[in-house]
């Protein structure tokens, strides 16, 4: 049994929860308001950052890259084809080079940026930042979406799944901060229609279904959030 501390909107722990999904490995989930930093959450990881996963007999696994490696390297072999990192060295690069795409630059340019203007700031308080979003980054984080939309597009039109022939972790860290993004209805799906059909598929498949029973008190999901024909 794992123990995942996570929000429910937080990306990177979306993306975890994908991964414990796609492996169907039992979990539980304690949702954590990383911003309140609570001491005990603190002594787990502290960077005082979701997603932090937990197991009896190890220390405290902190951070979206480091839990994905330990999951890769404790659960993958076991899975056979179902892995989420390829065996092949250069398809490993190129899965960890599009995880740290996802993972970093479209979060720090997008994802992260709509889910604390739009929903963490609602939570906050005024010394922890909380208050009115600017709309002036919302702004411009929806403009980065369609940056990265199209980028997810052209890899769409290319290969079967983002990183090669079949699902990787590559496909799961996009999915997981697209799902954020869709939830607040703020991706443009109607300007890459590669995009949307990647998409479609991978929110189709069983491990999406508990981030799509999500619900945030005040923050209702778009109109086409659960819809898996959008």
């Amino acid at each position: 049994m794992y123990t995942l501390f996570h929000h429910p909107i937080c990306p990177h722990s979306r993306f975890i929860r994908l991964v414990l999904g796609e492996y169907g490995l039992d979990l539980k989930l304690v949702e954590e308001r990383a911003w309140e930093r609570r001491e005990g959450f603190l002594a787990l990881n502290p960077a005082g950052t979701t997603p932090v996963l937990t197991t009896e007999g190890l220390p405290a696994i902190p951070g979206v890259n480091v839990i994905a490696e330990y999951l890769d390297e404790a659960c993958g072999a076991a899975v056979g084809d179902r892995r989420l990192m390829p065996a092949d060295p250069a398809e490993r690069i190129e899965v960890r080079r599009l995880m740290g795409w996802f993972n970093e630059k479209f979060f720090e340019e997008a994802s992260n940026l709509l889910v604390t203007e739009r929903v963490y700031k609602r939570f906050m308080s005024e010394e922890d930042g909380g208050g009115p979003p600017s709309t002036d980054v919302i702004r411009a984080a929806k403009t980065n979406v369609r940056y990265h939309l199209a980028y997810i597009g052209w890899l769409a039109q290319r290969r079967n799944f983002l990183a090669g022939d079949r699902l990787t972790y590559a496909d799961l860290a996009a999915a997981a901060h697209l799902s954020a993004i869709d939830y607040l209805g703020d991706v443009p799906w109607i300007e890459d229609d590669a995009a949307k059909a990647w998409y479609a598929r991978v929110k189709s498949r069983p491990s999406f279904r508990p981030l799509l029973s999500d619900w945030l008190a005040g923050v209702p999901a778009s109109r086409t959030y659960v819809d898996l024909d959008f």
